[in-house]
């Protein structure tokens, strides 16, 4: 590359745990936002055939991006940026130079050709199924597909600030993007009429504010880093030239794509499989969203904090170092995550009732959306420890072993969502394709630790697996008795009607199961859980 490097001081890398808890604040606020918005959502459209096309529509310049470059960056970018702040004596300002000049380049380009090819992608998606509007889907394609370019380099600012030891404010951005769509969502109710679905007019109003605002709320989202950026030192310049890492950058990323395309393919046949039932596309994203949102709090700021340590320790090659972080992720997955799993499997059906069964969605919509999310909640924890043995590898600047892993998952997963389609009832479509889901984690998570086991060595799987169990035991129980004291409240208070009931439950039993479950962990003598109890009791002692 051309130009002349200047020293820069790094900074010192925050601990996992200071890391960890500034980003949970912020994806509280996140999730929660977003929560708030798709509820807005369903309220305003319902859960039926105008639901499913815009959900099939936005999904497109997400999976694009992924396609392109998002996967490349989110999975590999963070390692070579460690790599070169580490070799480079400007700390790899101008290697993320170069990064971000790939990355526009790159996603201007495929956003022109999606944009083209919009009919194309739409006839991919919804395919022969008889409940999707495919000129509906078109339209709102038009509107949304621009955001790939503002997703793809939303992840690569965020993978730069996150090797700079920034991890808030891309925590933070997409609150951003739920205050734009809640907005917009609120000009599109306050609009007259409604939006044509035979024929499709592509200069309507609300079509117009609803794509176009969720496109907004995606540019704001890449836009707001830029500040965040220059804060840090850096200085953007546009860099054409070569730069010896580049060979190995395409190696990673061809697998990178690789696994990225068979993510592609299964949201393809996920999406075909689920029109074949108007709003069970919509079900399945919905209960997708609020299995995430422990997910998104807990495990995406631990995962985020681990992965540059994870990567320090991969180029130092300290493979115990390497083991560790890995037996201690994933016992931090078990912990925090299975009394959420739990709660979502208890209370799965009054969480449908209470929050999605309102306005345009009516109780129908509420309880599919609540039975997706109780048969499918057990996949949350191997969802969490399968994302973070792919990183492991990535860590290892393996990215080839996490496109087979891809693989394995992909074709479970694909099997199981025909296997749904061609036996089960059309109205119980919601809750196969979330099942499927979950269980091809199940498998990812399996062939994962032993195909690391074969890799590294010993990796302390005992270990993770008894914490697991009492994870497991502990949540058995503190959901047991928040049943029971559910069941006492509804008897106590005398509620009537579905809604009212399923907020009865639904408050008793997060608040009796979860604090249960985690007491309990604590009585079980789980190490990890010692030093919070340890604060609480200094706390304690000093009232």
């Amino acid at each position: 590359m051309s130009g002349t490097p200047t020293v820069v001081e790094q900074p010192q890398p925050p601990s996992v745990a200071r890391a960890s808890g500034s980003m949970a604040i912020a994806t509280i606020v996140s999730r929660a936002s977003g929560l708030l918005s798709k509820l807005l959502l369903i309220m305003i459209i319902g859960s039926g055939m105008l639901n499913d096309s815009y959900q099939v529509a936005t999904t497109l310049p997400t999976m694009i991006n992924e396609l392109l470059l998002g996967g490349v960056l989110t999975s590999v970018a963070i390692p070579l940026l460690v790599r070169a702040e580490k070799e480079d004596a400007d700390g790899g300002e101008s290697y993320a130079q170069w990064l971000i000049t790939m990355a526009a380049v790159l996603l201007g380009l495929g956003t022109l050709i999606a944009i083209a090819c919009a009919p194309l992608l739409t006839a991919l998606f919804t395919g022969s199924a008889d409940k999707a509007n495919p000129a509906l889907v078109t339209a709102f394609a038009y509107l949304v597909l621009p955001g790939i370019v503002f997703y793809g380099l939303s992840a690569l600012l965020g993978a730069i600030l996150n090797t700079r030891h920034v991890f808030g404010l891309p925590t933070w951005a997409p609150v951003l993007n739920n205050v734009v769509v809640i907005a917009t969502l609120v000009v599109y109710w306050l609009l007259p009429g409604d939006i044509s679905l035979d024929p499709v007019r592509m200069g309507e109003p609300k079509l117009l504010v609803l794509g176009l605002g969720t496109m907004l709320g995606v540019a704001v989202q890449a836009a707001v880093l830029i500040p965040a950026m220059r804060r840090t030192g850096f200085r953007f310049r546009w860099r054409w030239g070569w730069d010896h890492r580049l060979g190995e950058f395409g190696g990673l990323a061809f697998w990178v794509l690789l696994y990225v395309g068979l993510g592609f393919v299964s949201m393809m046949v996920l999406t075909r499989v689920a029109l074949n039932d108007e709003g069970a596309l919509v079900a399945y994203n919905y209960q997708w969203l609020v299995a995430q949102v422990p997910y998104g709090v807990l495990g995406v700021s631990l995962l985020t904090a681990l992965m540059p340590r994870m990567s320090r320790s991969a180029a130092a090659g300290d493979i115990g170092a390497l083991v560790g972080d890995l037996s201690f992720g994933n016992r931090m997955s078990a912990i925090l995550l299975m009394p959420f799993s739990a709660l979502m499997t208890v209370a799965g059906l009054p969480i449908g009732l209470a929050i999605f069964s309102h306005g345009e969605s009516g109780l129908a919509g509420g309880e599919r959306m609540g039975m997706a999310l109780a048969l499918s909640a057990f996949g949350l924890v191997p969802y969490a420890i399968t994302l973070l043995q792919l990183r492991i590898f990535y860590a290892l600047k393996d990215a080839r072993t996490p496109t087979i892993i891809q693989g394995i998952i992909v074709v479970v997963r694909i099997a199981l969502l025909y296997g749904f389609l061609e036996f089960a009832p059309r109205e119980k479509l919601a809750v196969g394709v979330s099942i499927a889901m979950s269980l091809s984690f199940v498998v990812g998570c399996l062939v994962g630790q032993l195909w690391l086991r074969i890799r590294l060595g010993r990796l302390r799987t005992g270990y993770t697996a008894w914490t697991i169990c009492l994870t497991v035991v502990a949540s058995a129980i503190g959901f047991a008795v928040a049943t029971g004291a559910a069941w006492l409240a509804v008897r106590l208070l005398g509620t009537e009607g579905p809604v009212a009931t399923a907020w009865v439950e639904l408050v008793v039993l997060t608040m009796v199961g979860l604090p249960l479950s985690f007491a309990l962990l604590a009585v079980f003598r789980v190490p990890e859980v010692r030093p919070v109890m340890d604060k609480i009791s200094r706390l304690v002692r000093r009232r």
